[in-house]
């Protein structure tokens, strides 16, 4: 039976994404949702209550994401390098540097003209530079994740935070706001020091310019900025950058051989 297009599903530590491409690499279903605890049972309520019409011998099923071995069904599985990358290629068409900071960890890609892998560097050991650090500052400020940025970004100067893990960097925190530093300049200071974490990285592997961001931290207006000013280049943002490993593993299961 002709294949008439591709799923791609990402399962993050926090997030859980699915795409739906036809066989002209259009768009005809995307959702993100949390993760939840059973992964198994929300990946079968999926598929028995929202991609019914997307039948499993005319669609190819490719997994990708932390939960990705967890996806019996699924023809293939690829690394979430490989997804990212071959995401992010399709848009931009370019040599260029990657980053991803996801929830449980950051990646650094660079790749070549013809969208072939450089380099890459990925940090999953500390929480303190990925979008799980945000997520716990956020609690501990008791602000929606979705304003911590642009607070941050509005400080007028960034707080100097000289711990480097999540654990250490709440207890200055208590520490600075019982000084009377206002709130908005410890943000500041607490986005800067994930950005240095990740300008670390890609000077590790050498940034090939563009730099383009993608996953959902890419959205915070203070990450973007000041890695930008760290780096000394603008970033360029995925036009869906919360779904770019999902939108790869759904190309690739276009492409003949996978």
């Amino acid at each position: 039976m002709e294949i008439k297009g591709s799923i791609g599903i990402d399962i993050g530590s926090t997030t859980f994404k699915v795409i739906v491409l036809d066989s002209t690499k259009r768009i005809v279903y995307s959702k993100i949702m949390p993760t939840e605890t059973v992964i198994v049972k929300q990946v079968n309520d999926l598929f028995s209550k929202e991609l019914l019409e997307f039948k499993r011998e005319e669609y190819r099923i490719i997994a990708t994401g932390y939960g990705k071995e967890i996806i019996k069904i699924a023809d293939r599985r690829f690394t979430e390098i490989t997804c990212h990358l071959r995401g992010i290629f399709e848009e931009f068409r370019r040599s260029c540097t990657i980053v991803d900071i996801g929830g449980q960890d950051s990646k650094v890609i660079k790749c070549n003209q013809n969208g072939e892998l450089v380099d890459f560097i990925m940090n999953d050991k500390c929480s303190a530079g990925t979008g799980r650090f945000l997520e716990n500052i956020a609690l501990r400020f008791n602000i929606n994740i979705s304003e911590l940025g642009e607070i941050a970004r509005n400080a007028n100067i960034a707080q100097p935070i000289s711990s480097t893990c999540t654990v250490f960097a709440e207890s200055e925190i208590i520490s600075l706001l019982s000084q009377g530093i206002r709130a908005d300049e410890i943000l500041k200071g607490l986005h800067l020091s994930l950005v240095k974490r990740i300008k670390s990285m890609v000077k590790s592997i050498g940034l090939e310019p563009p730099l383009i961001l993608s996953g959902g931290v890419s959205l915070n207006p203070a990450i973007r900025e000041l890695l930008g000013r760290e780096l000394g280049v603008e970033p360029l943002v995925s036009v869906h950058p919360q779904f770019t490993a999902a939108y790869g593993a759904a190309l690739l299961g276009l492409k003949k051989g996978n």
